[in-house]
Formats: C-alpha cells, structure tokens, sequence
C-alpha cells in the first residue's frame, strides 16, 4: 500500500544527520504498521453505528426518524459520488505521470516524477478508504430506511404522511425538552419551551399540570422501591400527542392559517382514497 510504501522509505529519505534511534523507531513501526493498518480498516466513517441511530438520528416519531435517515443517506451518497470524481480524476493524473515517467530521460525528472506518482497513490489509498467506510454506512443506513418502513407497516412515505406527523413529533419534542429542563428546576418546565408550548397553541398551565402530575408518577415509583423506565417516558410523551395534536392547528386557524394544503403536497396517501379513484 501507498502508506506502508512511505513510511518503509522514510528512514532511507532521512538519513542525512539523523540520530540511530530514530532508525529503530521507524524500523519498529514499519514491521507493526501493517496491523495497524489492518485494523484501521474497521473505521474510515465519522460516528459508529450505535451513534447514528441514537446520537445521530434523535427523532421522536417514526417518520421524523425516516426523513432524518434520508438526510444521512443522501449526505453520505453526496460525499460518495464527490469521492468518486476525485478518484476518477487522480487515476487519469496517475496515467499522465506513468506516461511521463516513460518518455522522462533526465534522472531528476524521473525521480521528482517517480515522488509524484507515490503521492497520488496516497491519495487514491486514502480516497478509498473513506469511500469503503461510507459504503459501510450508507449500507447501515439504508437498512435502517427498510426495517424503519417496517415498524410502521409501510412500504413507502409521503409528504402528506411527514406533515400530518408533524404536530405529534414538535410536541413530544417540546415536551421531551420540558421534561429535562424540568428535572433540574424543581419540576418546573424553562422558558424556552414555555414559548415552544405557545408557539404550538398549547396552553402553558396546562402543559405544567401534566409535568408536575408525571415527576409525582415517577417520585412515588421510587419511594414504593420500583423504578421508573424509559418507556413509561415515552408513553407519557404519545399520551401528550395525543392530547394536543389538534391544538396546533386550532391556533393556526386563529392566525389565519391553514396547516395543512393537500393541493400544495408532491404525493397523496392514494390508499386512504376509495378504490376507483386510486
């Protein structure tokens, strides 16, 4: 490999006036590099899988999670087909070089040719490498798309679906940040998502009322000896969902708006139309 090709040469590059120990360290990591190389081999991607899909992709609601996906995805096959260009570009500059390298007749341009076609090489092992590691991922991530459709009993989503979920996803949202911000102020939910509620039509007192209710659930778990779980959380989130999802839209009405414009959508939920019309 192109690497493993340089750092193998380095000690005989730096010869000149270098001290002996340097030559045993060099020495050294040339026979253990090709582990290290190996081993390397399992990375080249920015976040493992356990992050994308917990750290990464944070979404509260199963479309959110889709459409976040499809973010990833499309990112990652933007990078991939940037990497390919570059790759493609730096195979026809090693061509150029190979070529020149066998017409060149002065020695120093044959060498200095020689330096230039072992830097491409590099480039092209390391263009590849991160290619390899965003195949892994986008691989990940399509598969994620796949078991995620799976979950929700589909075989594709559309923008309909996407904006009717979205007053379900901004208010277990706002009130999965209440709930943090909460833990930490004596029950009490902060001013941001205060605004958040409004901005969502909910009233504030209310939202509060349901927050003080949840903590005193979970306080008299633990005084009882059990212990309170994540999943009890997110039920209680769904439950808000489904307490408030029409909010949103009444307040929208009062402003003038309409939240939802189906004649405004690429694509319909032709399945929810009487079957002469699908």
């Amino acid at each position: 490999m192109a690497n493993d090709l340089i750092i193998g040469n380095i000690s005989t590059a730096l010869a000149v006036n270098q001290k002996p120990e340097y030559s045993v360290m060099l020495k050294n990591i040339d026979q253990k590099l090709p582990a290290v190389v190996r081993d390397t081999s399992n990375f080249h991607k920015s976040h493992s899988q356990f992050m994308q899909v917990t750290l990464d992709v944070t979404a509260i609601t199963p479309i959110r999670s889709i459409k976040h996906t499809l973010a990833e995805i499309d990112r990652t096959r933007s990078a991939l087909q940037e990497a390919y260009i570059s790759i493609r570009k730096k195979q026809v500059d090693l061509k150029r070089k190979e070529k020149e390298l066998e017409e060149a007749t002065d020695s120093l341009d044959r060498e200095y040719i020689e330096i230039e076609i072992l830097e491409l090489n590099s480039h092209l092992e390391g263009t590849q490498n991160h290619i390899n590691g965003a195949l892994r991922k986008m691989n990940f991530l399509v598969n994620q798309h796949e078991q995620l459709l799976q979950v929700i009993g589909r075989t594709e989503i559309t923008e309909e679906d996407y904006e009717k979920e979205e007053a379900r996803y901004h208010i277990m949202t706002c009130m999965k940040q209440a709930l943090s911000a909460a833990r930490s102020r004596n029950g009490m939910i902060d001013e941001g998502n205060l605004i958040y509620l409004f901005d969502l039509g909910i009233n504030a007192a209310q939202a509060q009322a349901e927050m003080f209710a949840y903590l005193n659930m979970e306080n008299q778990l633990i005084s009882n000896g059990n212990a309170p779980t994540h999943e009890m959380t997110m039920r209680w989130l769904e439950a808000c969902a489904d307490k408030w999802h029409n909010d949103p839209e009444k307040f929208a009405q009062r402003r003038g708006f309409s939240i939802f414009d189906k004649s405004s959508l690429t694509n319909i939920l032709t399945y929810d139309k009487p079957a002469e019309e699908a």
